[in-house]
């Protein structure tokens, strides 16, 4: 056992710093973590010596891989109460972050998914590396791209979210600042030039990291963008997986077989998720459906085999129950969206 935090909080030359500290289990977020980084961003937000915030994480192996998902699987098996209140958590301090008032630098060098995308995503300044791996890989495991996805993705360009939502697909950093996912290239060997000039002028951390950005490189997903814009614009998941396989591409068929591979349920989930987010007239009505969502869908069968099949067993071979899109019924998906009673619905942080 070791002493050391698992996140690293300090004020340094204007700059209120944190760093993640798990690295064993690629930073992902516990409900510690994230009282520790909400309980460090109220002091700052009343702290007029601190001039803008920067996250980033020890080691070289990943931002952050997510959120604890062995603890959420078991409490999902359970009551759920201990999942809900680490998503009560979590989701207040997505919302502490997008709406806060001094400029947050994320620095996303290496792996970044679904938790992790939660706290880099409404930072103002969001710095990827030739490290950077981005996907919401959620519908793998039977959830949804929670933490903001409804948000964040649905404002992608096009319908390239509603692509990413569905398949987890990865993304390297040419494609995440390609899309606006990252608002910066900077390969890791100038970030140490980064915290030096940040603490010069840290309250314009923008542009410090426009005086040193790089080019990324050529995007891969732009060949396809046409594509995807066309094939996944549709606003039901048969739709989408008939355009695909009328479409009879090689590119075009690669998605279909990806797809078939994820949770029927979270496919249905994620589209009307989305489709939901991009009309909602602020973050935090975001954050209140997906947190409706969160409690529910980890009690469902397919969280739970999704679990079983990539993390614990990882044998890769889950048994979606529904097995098929048609027998998904659209009462179970209108069901796991539905109100809370008004006591127990999310609410931000005052």
């Amino acid at each position: 056992m070791t002493d050391e935090p698992e996140v690293l909080i300090r004020v340094q030359s204007g700059i209120g710093r944190i760093t993640l500290n798990r690295p064993k289990a690629l930073h992902a977020l516990n409900k510690a973590m994230c009282e520790a980084m909400t309980t460090a961003l109220l002091a700052w937000r009343e702290d007029p010596a601190v001039k803008s915030v920067v996250i980033d994480h020890a080691g070289e192996r990943g931002f952050c891989a997510g959120g604890d998902i062995r603890m959420i699987a078991e409490s999902g098996a359970g009551d759920a109460v201990e999942a809900r209140a680490f998503f009560l958590t979590e989701y207040r301090l997505n919302h502490l972050m997008f709406t806060y008032p001094r400029p947050i630098t994320a620095i996303v060098d290496g792996i970044v998914m679904g938790g992790g995308v939660g706290i880099s995503e409404p930072a103002e300044v969001r710095i990827a590396t030739e490290r950077t791996t981005y996907a919401m890989p959620e519908t793998g495991i039977g959830l949804f791209p929670d933490v903001g996805g409804g948000w964040f993705l649905s404002r992608l360009p096009g319908e390239t979210g509603t692509w990413l939502a569905m398949t987890g697909a990865r993304l390297k950093a040419a494609d995440t600042v390609f899309l606006g996912i990252h608002t910066h290239y900077l390969p890791t060997d100038a970030l140490e030039a980064f915290h030096a000039i940040l603490k010069t002028d840290p309250a314009h951390p923008a542009d410090v990291a426009d005086g040193l950005e790089a080019e990324p490189g050529e995007p891969t997903v732009e060949a396809h963008a046409e594509a995807i814009d066309r094939l996944f614009a549709h606003d039901s998941v048969e739709a989408i997986f008939a355009a695909l396989e009328a479409e009879g591409t090689d590119w075009a068929l690669a998605q279909l077989a990806t797809l078939k591979t994820k949770s029927p349920q979270s496919l249905k989930v994620t589209l009307r998720q989305l489709r939901l987010g991009r009309d909602l007239p602020d973050f935090a009505s975001n954050m209140v459906m997906e947190y409706r969502l969160g409690g529910r869908v980890v009690r469902t069968h397919d969280f739970q085999e999704g679990v079983r099949s990539v993390i614990v067993d990882k044998d890769g071979a889950p048994a979606w129950q529904p097995a098929t899109l048609e027998a998904v019924s659209d009462a179970g998906i209108e069901a796991l969206f539905a109100p809370l009673p008004p006591e127990e619905e999310w609410t931000p942080l005052g």
